[in-house]
């Protein structure tokens, strides 16, 4: 059963490939946060994501297909980790442990360079 269907009509960014070093202005350490790219590409998202009246809080597949505008070598789990941040951040998702995110079953990358976007459809599961 589909709880939720939604399109992202923006490339497709990772996190772990969007970061930067920074001081801590408090103990002047450094730290790792991400760039002003994949800020960017996290708020633009939450404009294209369909409000719900309360956040998914059950056993889900998140099933993303990935259109990215190039070839370039990406990984699968790392767009998955910053789509999973952006459903929770958005709340659409209660939040993206095991208990929620149950599986990711269907999710793949391609090249659209015309149209890079992510499609989104989450659906119940009840074998659990």
């Amino acid at each position: 059963m589909i709880l939720y269907q939604s399109l992202i009509p923006l490339n497709p960014r990772t996190k772990k490939n969007n970061q930067k070093i920074v001081k801590n202005p408090r103990t002047k350490a450094p730290m790792i946060v991400q760039n002003d790219r994949y800020k960017t590409y996290e708020r633009d998202s939450g404009w294209f994501l369909k409000k719900i009246p309360q956040p998914i809080n059950e056993p889900v597949n998140v099933k993303c297909i990935f259109y990215r505008d190039s070839e370039r070598r990406t990984d699968l789990t790392n767009l998955l980790e910053a789509i999973d941040d952006i459903l929770v951040k958005y709340k659409i998702l209660a939040d993206d442990n095991f208990k929620v995110i149950a599986g990711h079953d269907g999710s793949r990358v391609y090249v659209d360079r015309e149209h890079p976007r992510t499609e989104i459809e989450i659906t119940r599961i009840t074998d659990i």
